[in-house]
């Protein structure tokens, strides 16, 4: 993103694929310069292609079930977790079933099922590069087309299905 300084004032994305913003100039109105957050770099033509430099990013919601071996078997949902393992399988392949059916949607079942707090954004994670997940989920994530949803990933956390969404 832009850093603010008095004389510039944001004015928004260029475009989602794009990696630039645009940012006016309050002392010339109407003129804009655009800034490559990955490089640092700005110009004042408009960008022709995507900006060079960023990193490879993904964005995901996941449906994650905590058993009794998970590295916090806590949720917002019941604390102390004491499923099993396969328990937790049984509920995900479930879960997977009811989303592929069309039977729910996979951000209204997050909402309810998902032991993760992205539970209340329906399992939306944002948008994340390599190397800020556990290598399996990041790995999952990465492999996945836009709209894809992944089956049984297990990681310390727990077990995840993840779809991704950009």
């Amino acid at each position: 993103p832009i850093r603010p300084a008095s004389k510039h004032k944001r004015i928004g994305d260029v475009g989602a694929s794009s990696g630039m913003d645009a940012a006016g100039e309050q002392e010339q109105p109407g003129k804009f310069y655009y800034f490559n957050a990955a490089t640092g770099e700005s110009q004042w033509e408009v960008p022709t292609e995507p900006a060079a430099g960023g990193e490879e990013q993904v964005q995901c919601s996941h449906l994650l079930v905590k058993h009794a071996g998970s590295r916090r078997p806590a949720s917002w949902k019941q604390d102390p977790i004491t499923r099993s393992k396969e328990e937790a399988r049984a509920l995900l392949e479930g879960f997977r079933q009811r989303i592929e059916k069309g039977e729910v949607t996979f951000a209204d079942l997050a909402k309810v099922e998902s032991d993760c707090s992205s539970a209340r954004n329906g399992g939306d994670l944002g948008r994340f590069p390599r190397g800020a997940m556990q290598k399996p989920f990041e790995d999952a994530a990465f492999a996945l087309n836009v709209g894809q949803l992944s089956g049984i990933v297990d990681t310390d956390s727990g077990l995840h299905i993840i779809l991704r969404t950009a």
